[in-house]
């Protein structure tokens, strides 16, 4: 079922040219199996639509691809600058997944995109997000012409080669890789291992299950954060149209793409609540 609207809605001057936007036309339903691309249709199009190179649903995980997708829908309401196509690390796609909710509340998108489920990279969350956006694109396309590459200003369009494994926490830094690459390498280098080699090895090994604890710690952490984060962007969205100012606030931090820890923005929110 498709609910076109009638309301206008102008951006600020500040980022746009005062260019007059129609709302989106909203989507609600793809219950027409029939009218649904099969996976390999569905990657053509992406690919053919924005000169990429995707193989396979899963790697639309990033969100990068649908950022443009509404910059060609309605030009001027994302700012690409802010995505990064090349994404590869969970925290990026959840970036580039803030860029699009901006996007969506900035044109009167009703859909509340499943962020936590589309950046673990699995084919059945991805693949009913792009069947749910590409009607949604049929509906609000007006046929005008559009060069992805160009709009990308040389951002590379590759896609992670293998979403799921390549993903970590945002909290973890990359100086975990390093000792993890030399406890693998360790034994190998090794050939005719002496008493004094064994115990080395035993405290490497010891030294990786440590990190590996860590980095489980911090993984608990940030997924935490995450939740109530988006807990409370669902009762915001929920109330969108209470015009309390420390709901406006709240939203604004919660929709805010530049670079900040999740912890960080959690606080700010808990702040903005208790002054309420």
């Amino acid at each position: 079922m498709l609910m076109p609207t009638s309301n206008i809605i102008v951006p600020r001057a500040s980022h746009w040219n005062m260019v007059q936007w129609l709302m989106a036309v909203n989507v609600f339903s793809i219950s027409s199996a029939l009218e649904n691309l099969s996976r390999h249709e569905m990657l053509s199009w992406v690919n053919d639509s924005l000169q990429l190179t995707y193989t396979k649903i899963e790697q639309l995980c990033s969100g990068a691809a649908y950022c443009q997708f509404m910059d060609m829908l309605f030009p001027g309401c994302v700012l690409l600058k802010k995505v990064k196509f090349s994404a590869m690390l969970e925290h990026e796609f959840i970036k580039n997944f803030k860029v699009l909710q901006a996007s969506f509340k900035r044109m009167g998108v009703d859909k509340i995109i499943p962020v936590e489920r589309l950046v673990k990279g699995r084919f059945q969350d991805n693949f009913e997000f792009i069947q749910w956006f590409k009607k949604f694109f049929d509906a609000n396309y007006d046929g005008k012409e559009y060069d992805p590459v160009a709009t990308r200003q040389g951002q590379e369009g590759a896609p992670s080669p293998n979403p799921g494994p390549q993903r970590t926490s945002p909290t973890a830094t990359k100086t975990f890789h390093a000792p993890l690459r030399q406890i693998q390498s360790a034994p190998i280098r090794r050939a005719t291992p002496t008493r004094a080699s064994d115990a080395e090895i035993l405290e490497l090994n010891q030294q990786m299950l440590d990190l590996k604890l860590t980095v489980d710690g911090l993984e608990k952490e940030r997924d935490f954060y995450f939740s109530k984060l988006r807990d409370i962007e669902l009762i915001c969205q929920e109330n969108e149209t209470n015009t309390s100012p420390t709901l406006s606030k709240i939203m604004d931090i919660l929709y805010a793409t530049e670079v900040g820890q999740t912890h960080t923005d959690y606080m700010l929110v808990v702040v903005a609540l208790e002054g309420q």
